[in-house]
């Protein structure tokens, strides 16, 4: 149990030993829910057909959101970048998920990720903005460039401010430094 737990995001073998101890003092039925509502969820979570967001519905609560600003999409790497963006509370448009960076030492080519999608989905639409809101690292500096450059003959293409480090990732920005970025995006060069 302890090795499963270590595979998760952030959990060290101290982490998994407590986990672990803590699971095995649980009565029996809690254990079973926990089991249960893990199999619930990768049986029911997919991806939504329009953003490639995390949802259990065919199409996600954003994207169905009639009060959403139908011509600006924040294009994002992941679903964790959507719920911190979301925390903020500042950008009321659409998202699009890319589901990672191009990394070619990783063996992540621009076919791996959601980007086709994306350039119908801007093409076809009435999109006034793409807001590229990708993590500044090499690979995202990269993919970022690279589908900056893909949609730029349909739309405006800008890209969040920096008041991130580079290296860092979205999802551990707090809200004001994310609410800053946004603010302060400017349009691609």
């Amino acid at each position: 149990m302890i090795e499963q737990f270590q595979r998760l995001p952030g959990i060290g073998p101290k982490s998994a030993q407590r986990l672990a101890l803590y699971i095995l003092k649980r009565p029996d039925a809690e254990i079973k829910a926990l089991a249960q509502a893990l199999l619930e969820a990768k049986q029911q979570v997919g991806y939504c057909s329009t953003c490639y967001h995390l949802s259990a519905d065919p199409v996600c609560d954003i994207c169905r959101a009639p009060n959403r600003d139908r011509s600006t999409i924040c294009v994002v790497e992941d679903s964790r970048d959507v719920i911190a963006l979301e925390k903020t509370r500042e950008y009321r448009g659409l998202y699009h998920v890319l589901g990672g960076v191009i990394s070619p030492m990783d063996g992540i080519s621009p076919e791996q990720l959601t980007i086709k999608p994306l350039v119908q989905r801007v093409s076809q639409n009435e999109i006034e903005e793409v807001i590229l809101a990708i993590s500044p690292s090499v690979e995202g500096e990269t993919t970022t460039l690279y589908v900056g450059q893909i949609l730029r003959p349909f739309t405006k293409v800008t890209r969040i401010a920096f008041g991130l480090p580079i290296g860092g990732d979205l999802e551990y920005a707090d809200e004001v430094t994310l609410a800053r970025a946004l603010e302060g995006r400017r349009e691609l060069d």
